[in-house]
C-alpha cells in the first residue's frame, strides 16, 4: 500500500531542534516534489517547506534561517530539520508527495507527526 510515514516529533523546549522523517512505502519519491505541512489547532494547513525533485527547495518566511528540508532519494526519505524552535512552530506536521505525469496528478499524504514546543 502506498504511503508516507512520517516520525521524530515530540515535545520540546523553545530554542531547541528536532528532525523530522517521512518514509515513503511502495513509490518512488525521486521524480516527486516533497512538501511539509502544519497545521495547529484552530488554524488552517500552512505550507513550511518544498523541494522540487531536482533539489530546489522554498521555505514559509516564518522558518527561513530556521529549518531546512531536504531528501534522499536512494532512501526515499524526507527530512525536516527544525532549529530554534518557537511556541508558534507547535503545530501536526504532515508530508505530501506530488508529482504530474501528463494530466494525471499522483499525490500522497502522511497522517503527521505532532510537534509541540513548550518550556
Amino acid at each position: 500500500q502506498v504511503q508516507l510515514v512520517e516520525s521524530g516529533g515530540g515535545l520540546v523546549q523553545p530554542g531547541r531542534s528536532l528532525r523530522l522523517s517521512c518514509a515513503a512505502y511502495w513509490f518512488q519519491i525521486a521524480a516527486y516534489t516533497m512538501r511539509w505541512y502544519r497545521q495547529a489547532p484552530g488554524k488552517e494547513r500552512e505550507l513550511v517547506a518544498v523541494i522540487t525533485d531536482v533539489g530546489g527547495t522554498n521555505y514559509a518566511d516564518s522558518v527561513k534561517g530556521r529549518f531546512t528540508i531536504s531528501r534522499d532519494n536512494p532512501k526515499n526519505m524526507l527530512y525536516l530539520q527544525m532549529n530554534n524552535l518557537k511556541r508558534e512552530d507547535t503545530a501536526v506536521y504532515s508530508c505530501n508527495a506530488y508529482a504530474l505525469v501528463g494530466e494525471h496528478p499522483f499525490e500522497y499524504w502522511g497522517q503527521g507527526t505532532q510537534v509541540a514546543v513548550s518550556s
